[in-house]
């Protein structure tokens, strides 16, 4: 397949275009960001996360909510605890891909 018709079928791939799009909105907010470098160290329950951040578990728990809908992290009980992870290795390669470039621009 050449290069154009590559991109040509790229381009008409609305799912996967959707699906990306809602990754990279995903990972756009502060807070966000926040969660998924504390997450990108090992699973954690919305406590933990609150009390490292220094922020109220509400609004731990609606960025979460945002998170989880969009499949950038999953949720797993244990006995009454709901300990976060990111979804998969894809999720911690792209986190920390972007951080890498992020602190490669800032010099």
């Amino acid at each position: 397949m050449d290069k154009e018709q590559d991109i040509r079928e790229f381009a008409e791939s609305t799912d996967l275009i959707d699906k990306v799009s809602i990754i990279f909105k995903s990972m756009s907010d502060p807070t966000r960001i926040k969660i998924l470098y504390a997450l990108s160290k090992g699973p954690m329950n919305v406590t933990d996360i609150s009390n490292v951040l220094e922020m109220s578990q509400s609004s731990i728990s609606h960025q979460l909510a945002v998170l989880r809908s969009h499949n950038i992290i999953r949720v797993e009980r244990v006995a009454r605890n709901a300990i976060y992870s990111l979804d998969d290795e894809h999720i911690q390669c792209i986190f920390e891909d972007g951080l890498v470039h992020a602190k490669h621009k800032l010099g």
